[in-house]
């Protein structure tokens, strides 16, 4: 039996058709799913994203019965400084998202914490003051919607990769109402603790997400790292979280054959811990 607070990210099965991802989530048992709008990653959600793909994407999930957590995506490097036209695109297309995000009934959608790449674009206190004004823009116009931004405040890939640039950031955030986003495989293959991710930052954690890891791989499907679930699953009980929990399977170690029967065990253990 899947735990209640257990969902599914729709980029587990990025392989398919969002129709056909919605399908096979359900079929294993999931009642809520992350909706993944991450360009080059997940296309579930069309990059070019208008009021008619707003639609099409919305009736998709309303047909499919799933209850959508967060809109997992993307308006861009987020430490880039922009000009007038750039920032009319970011605009525009953070205003589609979070009319998705609405529509959806979804909580928050969810925002990186800068560009691909560990090197800042100018010095790094100046990338992250851009970061988190960006992001509390974000959050400024996120309430207009009823809805909520949070952040993956540390990302193995991006500017924000380990625990103490994740600290950095979170600082730069306090008085604003965004939240985090703790993805175990991130904290991990960056080589820090989940249980000190916690012990940073545990009440401003919003979601959490599932997958395996090594230090320097973060593709690896639940049990087939060093991550300790347990132990993390229970420091985040002991900080009296009760947020909800995402199985975000970007795993590259099975086929698209073994990810339902893989997804499954993931559940299972995963919703033991819960």
């Amino acid at each position: 039996m899947i735990h209640s607070r257990l969902g599914c990210s729709t980029i587990s099965f990025r392989h398919l058709p969002l129709d056909r991802a919605l399908r096979w989530i359900g079929s294993l048992g999931f009642a809520e799913v992350d909706l993944g709008a991450l360009p080059g990653v997940c296309d579930h959600v069309p990059y070019v994203l208008d009021h008619d793909a707003v639609a099409a994407v919305t009736d998709t999930v309303r047909a499919s019965g799933i209850r959508v957590r967060s809109i997992n995506g993307d308006i861009g490097d987020l430490n880039r400084p922009l000009d007038t036209d750039g920032r009319a695109a970011r605009d525009t297309h953070l205003a589609m998202l979070l009319e998705l995000t609405a529509a959806t009934g979804a909580q928050a959608l969810v925002l990186p914490c800068g560009a691909i790449d560990h090197q800042p674009l100018q010095s790094l206190d100046d990338d992250l003051d851009l970061v988190a004004r960006e992001l509390t823009r974000a959050a400024e116009r996120a309430a207009r919607y009823g809805v909520e931004i949070w952040t993956e405040s540390l990302h193995f890939y991006r500017l924000c990769w380990n625990l103490e640039r994740a600290q950095q950031l979170t600082d730069r955030l306090a008085g604003t109402p965004l939240r985090l986003v703790m993805d175990f495989s991130h904290i991990v293959a960056s080589g820090g603790d989940p249980e000190e991710f916690v012990d940073r930052f545990g009440d401003r954690i919003a979601h959490v997400h599932i997958r395996d890891a090594v230090p320097g791989n973060i593709n690896l499907s639940v049990g087939r790292g060093v991550v300790d679930f347990a132990r993390g699953v229970k420091a985040l009980a002991d900080k009296a979280y009760a947020g909800h929990f995402a199985l975000e399977l970007e795993t590259r170690d099975v086929t698209n054959d073994q990810r339902p029967a893989a997804t499954a065990a993931a559940a299972q253990l995963i919703s033991d811990l819960i």
